[in-house]
């Protein structure tokens, strides 16, 4: 958090001058201009970029879930996202929700596999696959839903996969005896 939440503050103050000040918005239109998707370039009203809400949840995260389970949703967050926008934008083409059934599958498959892989690295018991599968599923539907639900994805789909992901750590604990949310503590 020494790091992350300066830089956080730094990426909304930026956000928040970008809309604000004159100057400021046409050096960072000149600098990011190309990054931004259209709804981050209104002036109306003041949006934050899709960066500053992944700072933003990346301290909640830290704050609020045990290490695994940040780790885990900023890697479905990452991987998941990129895959669901990638193969939404290519072959999307039956609705899900706010977004495409193409792009949400992949979403699903890619937050699996991830789960798969940081379990398996990590020699995680079963109860994680378990939290993890329930964090993919919870995660593609909050990322299918974010526009419904006005939440930017950057902060729905690692604050839900980490809520469901500790609800079930707290069962695996309680009834399973099968926890795993000490790890990588």
């Amino acid at each position: 958090m020494t790091i992350l939440l300066p830089l956080m503050v730094l990426f909304v103050l930026v956000d928040i001058l970008m809309h604000r000040v004159h100057l400021v918005r046409q050096l960072y239109l000149q600098l990011f201009g190309f990054l931004l998707r259209p709804h981050e370039l209104e002036t109306r009203r003041l949006l934050l970029n899709g960066a500053s809400y992944v700072f933003i949840s990346a301290c909640l995260c830290i704050w609020l879930f045990p290490k695994i389970i940040a780790v885990t949703a900023f890697a479905i967050l990452i991987l998941a996202d990129i895959a669901s926008a990638l193969v939404g934008k290519a072959w999307g083409h039956h609705r899900f929700l706010d977004k495409t059934a193409e792009g949400s599958a992949a979403f699903l498959v890619v937050a699996c596999l991830t789960v798969l892989a940081l379990g398996l690295w990590l020699g995680a018991p079963w109860s994680y696959f378990v939290a993890g599968l329930a964090g993919a599923v919870t995660g593609t539907l909050a990322e299918a839903a974010s526009i419904r639900l006005r939440m930017d994805d950057n902060l729905s789909i690692p604050l839900s996969i980490g809520a469901i992901m500790w609800l079930v750590g707290w069962v695996a604990e309680r009834w399973w005896q099968c926890p795993f949310l000490q790890l990588l503590s």
